[in-house]
């Protein structure tokens, strides 16, 4: 028979409360990131302006007008950059939402904050009960959140340098690093994306139901 205090915790543990500043956040931060990975696909991949300087000159030949490959590749360039302007405002958005989130952190109910659910899970791991395995499964969770906000953090400090280093006298070198960070550290989000949505789904499917409601409603 199993126990019913096991059962509890397994289903319980991780459906906490949110405040609704924490939720707009949650899902405010959701559609700029997506709209961050979405312009950096594009701009990849369909706008990738070495890949389309056949088809800007294939496209004025049909008008009649000969244009050379360095002419070519200044017109597809040109979209490319319309679309890396889109994603340097996007970054400036997830910036604010960076600083929003440490306002929030500070000003909302101490089981509300990040640091309250690592120190409790701490806690309830160091009990070292027959829960012990949910337990190490919810620190786990926490410090995956804590990384993820450490990478949004490095993400949004090097988008920064990139937008503003020339004008604040960076060197060529030094932006040269930046971008490097900063286009290493998206592979990062791609994956903790995909792992937080994969997991989401894979725990509102089993044993803790409501995470994803709970993200909505609060779970009040």
């Amino acid at each position: 028979m199993a126990n019913p205090a096991k059962s509890k915790i397994n289903s319980d543990l991780f459906l906490q409360k949110h405040s609704l500043p924490v939720r707009i956040w949650h899902w405010i931060t959701f559609l700029f990131i997506s709209g961050s990975m979405i312009t950096v696909l594009f701009a990849s991949t369909l706008l990738n302006p070495r890949d389309n300087i056949g088809l800007v000159q294939e496209q004025l030949q049909n008008k009649g007008v000969t244009v050379t490959r360095d002419q070519a590749f200044a017109v597809s360039h040109e979209y490319e950059d319309k679309v890396w302007n889109v994603h340097k405002w996007i970054g400036f958005g997830v910036a604010f939402l960076l600083f929003s989130r440490i306002v929030i952190e500070f000003t909302h109910p101490g089981e509300e904050k990040l640091r309250y659910h690592l120190k409790n899970a701490v806690g309830l791991y160091k009990k070292n009960d027959e829960n012990r395995s949910v337990y190490r499964h919810f620190i786990g969770v926490k410090a995956t959140y804590s990384l993820f906000y450490i990478l949004l953090f490095c993400m949004a400090l090097t988008g920064l340098g990139m937008a503003f280093g020339r004008d604040l006298g960076f060197s060529g070198e030094l932006h040269r690093t930046i971008k490097e960070i900063h286009e290493i550290g998206q592979y990062f989000m791609y994956a903790f994306v995909l792992v937080h949505i994969g997991g989401v789904i894979i725990a509102d499917s089993t044993a803790s139901k409501g995470i994803v409601s709970g993200m909505i409603n609060g779970n009040r």
